[in-house]
């Protein structure tokens, strides 16, 4: 029997078009389980505790101006002075604010399914500068000040886990929940009982924050001068936000960051007070740095990932089948085609499956040995040979070999898929580099030997 060489490719496309319905539902299933496992990851953190960000510690100091005004009753047309009282709030940043922090991480399971929780213990501390009377120059006999109170915005307040209290100078005082402070959002603060502290010349404060969160933990550096330590046992930090650890060191058993910030190169100062004043908090909200705690390539992504080369993969294979075609003087079916290509496709229905279950490594291995072998198998009747299905499934595992080390690289994933791409192609031309392609206008089925 023959058939023109041009419906065999043909055959080949359709077949390849084809068996692209099945991956891309397979594909859907692994974004829908994808999409279950962030759903479980934002229920745990609903019921824990989100990403965390701190703001502050700010000083403020609440006061009343009393000023007098002049009015006119509009029936005698005579002038009265009355006296009105304006309630403002003074702030303060810290002159040097430093966090010390240890990050312990552990993984909270839901099903079939993880999150990552963080436990973050902050040693926080620096000093405020108060200028002398606050800083006002006018009457002092015209303004009433409230006790001064220290508040801190940290963003979810459900993960703090310790009774906080805050030292300043030689008292220790009770932190109570709430800013107080809009702009700061969620928090924390303590009301110093006694101001007189104000009037030396630094107000040092210091304060233990055990905190729980989810994925990240971010700092706005609102210092004059700050400085932020992170030290974790997580070994893949993504390191977020306006400014870069200036020093950082990652291995296997973990991470540590080290950001310094000034006054000249954050400007929170200016920022605060847009936000404090004018209502502008997008500069401020903006400005911070902190560490993203991710999981470089889990096995949805890794997974995903695959079956993007799923195409390729089994365009890769057909090319092998058609090798030996021409160059064995074969005739394969394209029934035969078809069945080696689903078994390709269920590859990836295997991977995402096992995977969630076991380690991906393990899972991989299992998936493309079973793959291999039924393949193998069936190809060894398919082309009359044990021979020839001994190389045809070492071609393959070699494959599988190449595509694992696609899937595990990081930042070279693009780089090897060149150099394995034009490598495959190099074979094929070496192959059939004296292969007479007019003689091949129609392919005879041999017998079977």
């Amino acid at each position: 029997m023959k058939r023109p060489l041009l419906f065999k490719f043909i055959t080949i496309a359709v077949l390849i078009m084809l068996l692209m319905i099945p991956v891309g539902m397979i594909n859907g299933v692994i974004k829908e389980r994808k999409s279950s496992q962030q759903n479980v990851v934002e229920e745990i953190a609903k019921s824990s505790s989100y990403s965390q960000r701190l703001v502050g510690p700010v000083l403020v100091v609440p006061y009343i101006k009393k000023t007098k005004e002049w009015r006119v009753d509009p029936d005698t047309k005579v002038r009265y002075q009355i006296e009105v009282a304006t309630n403002g709030q003074l702030y303060f940043l810290p002159s040097a604010f430093a966090v010390d922090g240890k990050i312990k991480t552990e993984r909270r399971a839901r099903g079939i399914y993880e999150a990552r929780l963080y436990h973050a213990d902050n040693n926080i501390s620096g000093h405020f500068d108060t200028p002398v009377n606050y800083g006002i120059v006018e009457d002092l006999p015209d303004y009433e000040f409230d006790l001064p109170y220290i508040a801190m915005g940290i963003k979810d307040i459900r993960g703090i886990e310790n009774g906080l209290k805050i030292q300043v100078n030689n008292d220790l005082i009770d932190m109570q929940p709430g800013s107080k402070l809009k702009m700061l959002g969620e928090g924390v603060h303590a009301t110093i009982s006694r101001p007189d502290f104000l009037q030396k010349s630094a107000l040092h404060f210091k304060l233990n924050l055990v905190l729980q969160g989810t994925e990240s933990l971010s700092v706005v550096p609102i210092g004059r001068d700050s400085q932020v330590n992170l030290a974790s046992d997580w070994p893949h930090p993504s390191f977020m936000g306006d400014y870069l650890p200036v020093k950082r060191e990652i291995d296997a058993t973990g991470f540590t960051a080290l950001w310094r910030t000034s006054y000249f190169s954050s400007n929170l100062e200016e920022s605060f007070n847009h936000c404090a004043f004018e209502n502008e908090c997008e500069i401020l909200n903006s400005r911070y740095f902190g560490v993203n705690l991710i999981e470089p390539v889990d096995q949805y992504v890794k997974s995903d990932r695959a079956i993007k080369y799923a195409l390729l993969f089994i365009a890769l294979t057909f090319a092998g089948f058609f090798l030996f075609e021409i160059l064995k003087r074969l005739s394969v079916h394209p029934v035969q085609y078809g069945l080696v290509g689903l078994a390709l496709a269920f590859f990836y229905l295997l991977l995402i499956s096992l995977s969630e279950h076991i380690a991906f490594n393990l899972a991989y291995i299992i998936s493309s040995s079973a793959c291999i072998l039924l393949i193998g198998f069936y190809v060894s009747y398919v082309l009359h040979s044990i021979a020839r299905s001994v190389i045809f499934s070492s071609l393959l595992a070699s494959l599988y070999a190449l595509l694992y080390s696609l899937l595990s690289a990081e930042d070279y994933a693009l780089l090897m898929g060149s150099i394995m791409l034009f490598a495959l192609l190099g074979v094929f031309m070496v192959l059939t580099r004296k292969l007479d392609w007019y003689s091949v206008g129609r392919i005879e089925k041999t017998e079977k030997s």
